[in-house]
C-alpha cells in the first residue's frame, strides 16, 4: 500500500505502544517459572493448576471465589523473604517494560510477608526499595499501592493506611495510593471509610476495588464511602446508565481487566466485556492485567483483546493508553513523555 493508506491499514505493534499499568497485584504478577522455582526452594507443594498453561476459569459465585483464593494463597505461601520479594518486583518491572509500560503501579498488602522480614514496616520498605531499583533496571517508573483486605477487620486497614501515609509520595519507589481488595461480597464498605480518609489526607490516591463481582449498587457504595480517584474494575457500572453517567462525570478512572472478568466468571467470554460501552459513555478507562499468574494474560493481551475481539481501532487503543497515563500518579514530565510516545506510535 502507498502513502497514508499504508499507515491507516497496517497493524501497529502493541508492545511499542507507551502505556501505564495501574492494576497489577504483587503475588499475581509472578511468572509461572518463578513460582515453580520458589516452591521448589521452599519445599511447597503447589496445586497442579498453578503450573498448567490454561487460565483459571471459575463461576462468579462464592464457590468460584474460594477456588481462586485457594490458588492465590498457595502462590503467596511461596514468597518467604526479602530475596523472593525483590525478585517479584524486579521481574514485574521487566515484564511491563517489555510490553511498553512506562509507568507501573504495583499493589501489595504487606501483611502476608511481614512475618518473614520482621514486620509490616520492613515488608513495605523492602517493596519500595525494590521498586526503585527495579524501575532503574527496567527503565520505567514503579510506584506502589498499599492495599487492605475486605477479609480483615477495618482497624487493620487503618493501620495499613497510616503505614502507607508515612511513605507517601509521587516519585518512583514511593507509595502513591491506597486500595481495598479481595471478595467484594465481604465486609461493609462504609467501615473502611476511615482508613481511606487517612490515606487521602496524606495525598494518596484512593484506588479501591469495586463493581466486578457485584453490580452498580456496589459501585455507588464504594463511590459514596471511599471517594475513589480510580476504581479497580468498575465494569458492572455499565449495567445502570445512571451509575455509569455518575462515574464518567466524576472523572473516576476505571481499571478494567478483561481477562480477570472472564476468568472469574463475570462474563462468559471477552466479547461480553462492556469496554466499548464504558468508553462511549465517556468513562476514563485504563486497562490492567490484575493477576497474570492465574489468568495467563498480561497487559498487552488486554489491548490485543480490545483490538481483535471488540474491534477497537489503533486510534481508540491509543486513547486507552493515554487514559492510563493520565490516570496514573506519574510526574508531569513522565506523563508528557509517554503521551508524546503515544502520538509517535500512532503517527507510525
Amino acid at each position: 500500500m502507498l502513502g497514508g493508506q499504508w499507515h491507516t491499514d497496517r497493524v501497529r505493534d502493541l508492545d511499542n505502544l507507551p502505556k501505564a499499568h495501574l492494576h497489577l497485584h504483587f503475588t499475581g504478577s509472578m511468572r509461572v517459572s518463578t513460582l515453580a522455582d520458589l516452591a521448589a526452594r521452599h519445599g511447597v507443594r503447589l496445586p497442579a493448576q498453578l503450573l498448567e498453561d490454561d487460565p483459571l476459569r471459575v463461576p462468579a459465585d462464592e464457590r468460584g471465589w474460594f477456588r481462586f483464593q485457594r490458588l492465590y494463597d498457595a502462590a503467596r505461601a511461596c514468597v518467604r523473604g526479602e530475596e523472593d520479594m525483590r525478585r517479584i518486583v524486579s521481574e514485574a518491572a521487566l515484564d511491563d517494560a517489555a510490553e511498553g509500560s512506562g509507568r507501573l503501579e504495583i499493589q501489595v498488602d504487606p501483611t502476608s510477608y511481614a512475618p518473614f522480614v520482621g514486620g509490616l514496616t520492613p515488608a513495605l520498605e523492602i517493596v519500595l526499595d525494590a521498586a526503585r531499583q527495579a524501575g532503574q533496571d527496567a527503565g520505567i517508573e514503579v510506584g506502589v499501592i498499599v492495599a487492605a483486605s475486605r477479609m480483615r477487620h477495618p482497624l487493620e486497614a487503618r493501620t495499613l493506611a497510616r503505614l502507607a501515609a508515612r511513605h507517601a509520595g509521587d516519585g518512583p519507589g514511593e507509595v502513591v495510593g491506597f486500595g481495598l481488595s479481595n471478595d467484594e461480597r465481604r465486609g461493609e464498605t462504609a467501615e473502611f471509610a476511615a482508613a481511606f480518609a487517612i490515606a487521602r489526607r496524606a495525598g494518596l490516591a484512593s484506588v479501591p476495588h469495586g463493581g466486578e463481582l457485584l453490580g452498580p449498587a456496589h459501585v455507588e457504595d464504594v463511590v459514596d464511602n471511599l471517594v475513589p480517584d480510580r476504581l479497580g474494575h468498575g465494569v458492572r457500572s455499565a449495567e445502570d446508565p445512571r451509575v455509569l453517567e455518575r462515574v464518567a462525570a466524576s472523572g473516576i478512572a476505571l481499571e478494567v481487566c478483561p481477562a480477570s472478568n472472564v476468568s472469574l466468571g463475570v462474563y462468559r467470554s471477552a466479547d461480553e466485556v462492556p469496554l466499548r460501552a464504558l468508553v462511549e459513555a465517556g468513562a476514563v478507562v485504563a486497562l490492567g492485567a490484575d493477576d497474570p499468574l492465574l489468568f495467563r494474560s498480561r497487559l498487552v493481551a488486554q489491548y490485543q483483546s480490545a483490538r481483535d475481539v471488540l474491534g477497537f481501532s489503533d486510534p481508540e487503543l491509543a486513547d486507552l493508553a493515554r487514559s492510563s497515563i493520565r490516570a496514573s500518579r506519574a510526574s508531569g514530565a513522565t506523563k508528557a513523555r509517554l503521551l508524546a510516545g503515544v502520538d509517535a506510535w500512532l503517527a507510525g
